[in-house]
């Protein structure tokens, strides 16, 4: 069975990705929790065990370690083509690809300034005006694709693939930092939230009591 090495569900916006990837397909996976930024040394050698990256997620496959989020879902895609985590119309499969590697590298002023915490009280913060750029890209990207294959499915391409692990993070930003998605975006937004398996991680990281402090400030 596949294993699936995360960090904290309450702030693990990385770690969030493939899992779901995995658990809204009915992917089997052993899941393996190490805490992340603790002091205890046996936990950051514990991750190193497992990649020598000294990152998660990563996804170990017999002798095979994958690691990073984005890599992880094109090697679930290429092992369980039944998934269709990436379309399978060339032009949507390059989209999806593109909007996919865009947020895995972009994005910047976004995260650091509304880090993913999902027992945060729900409230707005001040944001820049690279953050608030950001915000307006994420709901330009939402709704084009609901404009486009919303006909076919709630999710980015219609059913759930690999764009909407990739996405599934800010929707969990846009809640927590009350960022309103709007108009055609909000379809998305609504999706995202009804989706059982982004309804199980949630439930699971609100009920942690690890509390990281440098993650508490915003």
């Amino acid at each position: 069975m596949l294993k699936l090495v995360i960090g904290n569900k309450n702030y693990s916006s990385w770690s969030m990705r493939p899992w779901l990837a995995l658990r809204a397909n009915d992917i089997p996976f052993e899941e393996v929790f190490i805490p992340l930024y603790t002091d205890d040394k046996a936990d950051k050698d514990r991750i190193l065990s497992f990649s020598k990256a000294g990152k998660v997620p990563a996804l170990i496959d017999g002798d095979l370690t994958v690691w990073d989020s984005l890599s992880i879902i094109e090697y679930l895609a290429e092992k369980y083509p039944q998934a269709k985590l990436w379309p399978e119309d060339r032009a949507r499969r390059a989209h999806a690809r593109s909007i996919s590697a865009e947020m895995h590298s972009g994005f910047m002023p976004l995260r650091n300034e509304c880090g993913m915490n999902l027992h945060r009280p729900v409230g707005a913060v001040d944001l820049s005006d690279g953050a608030r750029a950001n915000v307006a890209r994420v709901q330009e990207i939402w709704a084009d694709c609901y404009r486009r294959y919303g006909n076919e499915g709630p999710f980015l391409f219609g059913a759930f693939g690999g764009a909407d692990a990739m996405f599934a993070p800010v929707v969990h930003r846009f809640r927590t930092y009350a960022i309103e998605a709007k108009d055609d975006a909000r379809h998305y937004f609504d999706a995202m939230m009804s989706l059982p398996a982004f309804q199980e991680w949630t439930r699971a990281g609100l009920a942690e009591t690890l509390v990281i402090e440098k993650f508490e400030a915003v």
